[in-house]
């Protein structure tokens, strides 16, 4: 299928191959640079004339899924390359040590442990000694029970009233993940009506909760409170409103305990806050948030969804992770999506990438992978401390489809940036309506082909003329609607849309990410330009607060908008504001 990088096909280790390229003077790396200024000017449907199989040739069957790159700037040659890169820079090696539990996540001294949280039970990894997997298996099973209580009522709330609504507040990972589950399950799983009413509560800005809570019973509503530290600024302030919320709706001398559950690895302080501890789930160290939806943090997805369905996520997670870990790079889907990803951004030097995907339950998919990829790699700096050579990830975003057709694709087809798009595309509808999914596969089919081919103006000048057009009302027609084609894209087929398919394609986008970072020899794994803006809002929050001044050296900008906000949080409103 796909040609096989030269020293993979030899059996030659990564260090075999690191040490004869320094030995030669030549870096695998030397070899992509030149596909890149080979290919960079070349046109796509050049391309797809030199080589009329280049479909095949760069195309990638999974099960009966089907990853189409032959429309990317990229031919075998520049593969090939790529594959001799991804070994130079040891990518087997940091495969294995993912799975075997090692500390790569070099910044913190911490494993990687999100594959062992869907790991078959026979499986062990050991970290310092212990077997996490085990542990893992026991808070899962904390979870099933829990789980089962909620949905068939017998887990109650202060008044005898079983739990009817039950509300996630976190934020960043343990928002996003759970809340994109739960909304593309939506229509494919067991949400009967006994199961409870979920919703999600992430920003602090006090309209999302006063939204959430809006109709609610205080009697019957529980909350999941998911904050690893416990000392997250916006989930404890949700989370402090939630329980004043609650206690002006079911009296003082109310027990509020059982309306509270918490996800954490901090376990004193839920239980100061008021968590039964019989109430929490652990968190497993060493799983970063935004990988936290296959841990504890899942938890509400096993509520609304049924507990089959997270299994069945798990299943599907799993599946990928064992292709990932056992398949040979030239045929591994992760791997190859990683290196035309790497290939745009460092070596073509795209700056955006865009995640279309053709189905309304992934709506969320394109936030969701916006944490992944810019937490995961936006950053400038190697796994040694040096300064990277080059970009690193592009900004990501995106929207479904067919409505982003009628928002940003304008943008694509004529705009004067080329911004290569992932399509994701389910054959197969949940819920068939008549022709409907028929019309939506091909729009993504064609949407794909118009920004390859685009629309010539030779073609336009007959359409035109057709239509009775001449001279500079011609030309005129003729400009304002030429698409100069010539954008690259990929196109990712899968069957139907249900957990299994889900647990897989999140899977996918993981190690995905994961291979990215290691051609970029950056870890992927910590964050820590997430903690400055943070520290920086303390001080902040005391002097709007008006208890303390904006701290010595704040810059004059930060103080005078500080003011206008003290002075417009004092001002009452006018009538009519």
């Amino acid at each position: 299928m796909l040609a096989l990088a030269h020293a993979r096909a030899n059996g030659l280790s990564a260090a075999r191959v690191q040490r004869r390229a320094v030995m030669s003077g030549v870096s695998p790396f030397d070899d992509v640079a030149e596909s890149a200024r080979r290919l960079s000017a070349t046109p796509l449907d050049a391309l797809f004339a030199r080589d009329p199989d280049r479909t095949k040739s760069l195309s990638l069957d999974w099960n009966d899924w089907r990853a189409d790159f032959s429309k990317e700037r990229i031919d075998e040659p520049a593969l090939a390359a790529l594959l001799r890169a991804a070994e130079a820079a040891n990518l087997p090696h940091w495969i294995a040590a993912l799975f075997a539990g090692e500390k790569i996540n070099v910044s913190e001294h911490r494993p990687v442990l999100y594959t062992a949280l869907r790991a078959p039970s026979s499986t062990s990894v050991f970290v310092d000694g212990v077997d996490v997997v085990e542990q893992m298996r026991a808070t899962r099973e904390r979870m099933r029970v829990l789980t089962a209580a909620i949905r068939e009522g017998r887990r109650k709330g202060a008044t005898g009233r079983p739990v009817r609504c039950v509300i996630n507040i976190g934020i960043g990972g343990s928002d996003l993940g759970p809340r994109l589950v739960c909304e593309a399950l939506e229509g494919s799983t067991d949400f009967r009506s006994s199961a409870p009413g979920v919703a999600f509560v992430s920003n602090v800005d006090p309209e999302h909760l006063s939204r959430a809570l809006a109709d609610r019973d205080p009697a019957a509503t529980l909350f999941i409170v998911t904050s690893k530290t416990f000392t997250t600024q916006e989930t404890l302030a949700n989370a402090q409103s939630a329980r004043e919320w609650l206690r002006r709706g079911l009296g003082d001398s109310a027990d509020l305990a059982p309306h509270f559950i918490a996800v954490t690895s901090n376990i004193d302080a839920a239980m100061r806050f008021g968590v039964r501890e019989a109430d929490f789930l652990p968190m497993a160290e060493g799983v970063g948030g935004r990988y936290s939806l296959w841990s504890s943090v899942g938890f509400v997805i096993a509520v609304r969804a049924g507990w089959q369905a997270y299994a069945d996520l798990l299943d599907g997670a799993q599946a990928m992770d064992t292709h990932f870990r056992m398949a040979p790079l030239a045929r591994n889907l992760p791997v190859i999506l990683g290196l035309v990803g790497y290939w745009n951004a460092r070596w073509l030097g795209h700056r955006q990438r865009i995640v279309a995907p053709y189905a309304q339950a992934l709506a969320r998919l394109p936030a969701y992978l916006q944490q992944l990829s810019l937490e995961s790699n936006g950053k400038s700096v190697r796994r040694d401390g040096t300064p990277v050579d080059g970009p690193t990830a592009p900004a990501l975003w995106g929207d479904v489809g067919t409505d982003s057709q009628h928002a940003f694709f304008q943008w694509l087809h004529q705009g004067t940036h080329e911004v290569p798009v992932e399509f994701i595309v389910p054959v197969r509808a949940t819920h068939p309506l008549r022709d409907q999914q028929t019309l939506l596969v091909a729009n993504a089919l064609a949407q794909a082909q118009a920004l390859m081919v685009g629309r010539d103006g030779v073609a336009l000048r007959t359409e035109m003329l057709a239509q009775g057009l001449a001279n500079g009302e011609l030309e005129q027609a003729i400009a304002a609607r030429r698409c100069p084609g010539n954008r690259a894209s990929t196109m990712l087929l899968l069957p139907k849309l249900d957990a299994h398919s889900l647990g897989a394609l999140l899977a996918l986008y993981e190690h995905r990410t994961f291979v990215e970072g290691v051609l970029h020899g950056i870890n992927s794994f910590d964050q820590w330009g997430v903690e400055l803006g943070k520290t920086l809002a303390k001080p902040i929050v005391a002097a709007l607060a008006g208890d303390a001044p904006l701290p010595e050296g704040t810059d004059a900008s930060t103080r005078a908008l500080g003011a206008c906000a003290r002075t417009l949080t004092s001002r009452r409103a006018a009538p009519g504001d």
